[in-house]
């Protein structure tokens, strides 16, 4: 089974986590794959917009904890799990065009990052969002503090506290919530407002977004 499905519209492309089995857990060889196909649709002269969602009822868990038990007793793969991280990050926070999540259920850890590092998100009612890593090991501040503010974040990142969809509505988290069933309408309509603008001004856009908020160049996943 491949980890990532990777469908080709139009004018879009749609990346879904594909690991229902490990709720979508972002393995290294999962996010290698979100990083080659970012690189390729960033080339792609037709793309305007790509959309992440995950199979099944979890959008993500967030890493796959099991390899960083496998990376203390392999050194070879120890050496691969970071720069994946890094190279992933860059990737999707720094991808030249919009980018929108589709958050299908729970984002949590590393799939609460995920979820944050795309431009717009839209989240079904089943969607929930926290960062139950933060009581082993660091997260993913800056974009969250970008997006709603040093108070929430800093409830979220150290207070340990938990949004359900419409509470991510109420803080801006995400820009829309809709039953299960009607996400992937709410979806195409978000794709189709995107699409509506010349490919050029949305990467002049994005460029400037992400020159506001401080990220014109590659940080290592740690420093985020």
């Amino acid at each position: 089974m491949t980890d990532l499905l990777v469908e080709r519209h139009d004018a879009h492309a749609s990346l879904t986590l594909n690991r229902p089995e490990k709720r979508n857990a972002l393995s290294v060889a999962l996010r290698d794959a979100i990083s080659d196909a970012l690189d390729a649709l960033a080339h792609d002269e037709q793309m305007k917009c790509v959309v992440f969602t995950g199979s099944g009822s979890v959008f993500s868990a967030g890493f796959d904890l099991e390899e960083f038990t496998r990376a203390a007793e392999d050194a070879a793969f120890g050496r691969e799990l970071w720069p994946s991280s890094d190279r992933y990050h860059d990737s999707v926070l720094r991808f030249p065009l919009p980018t929108i999540a589709a958050v299908n259920g729970p984002a949590l850890a590393g799939g609460f990052d995920l979820a944050i590092l795309c431009d717009l998100r839209i989240a079904s009612t089943t969607a929930r969002f926290a960062h139950p890593e933060r009581t082993f090991g660091d997260v993913v501040y800056g974009p969250l503090h970008d997006l709603v503010g040093g108070a929430v974040a800093r409830e979220l990142t150290i207070g340990g506290r938990e949004l359900d969809a419409h509470e991510a509505l109420a803080v801006h988290l995400v820009g829309e919530v809709v039953e299960p069933g009607a996400l992937a309408a709410a979806t195409d309509a978000a794709v189709a407002r995107v699409c509506a603008a010349p490919r050029e001004i949305l990467m002049r856009t994005k460029a400037k977004a992400l020159r506001r908020a401080g990220f014109g160049g590659q940080m290592p996943t740690l420093d985020l």
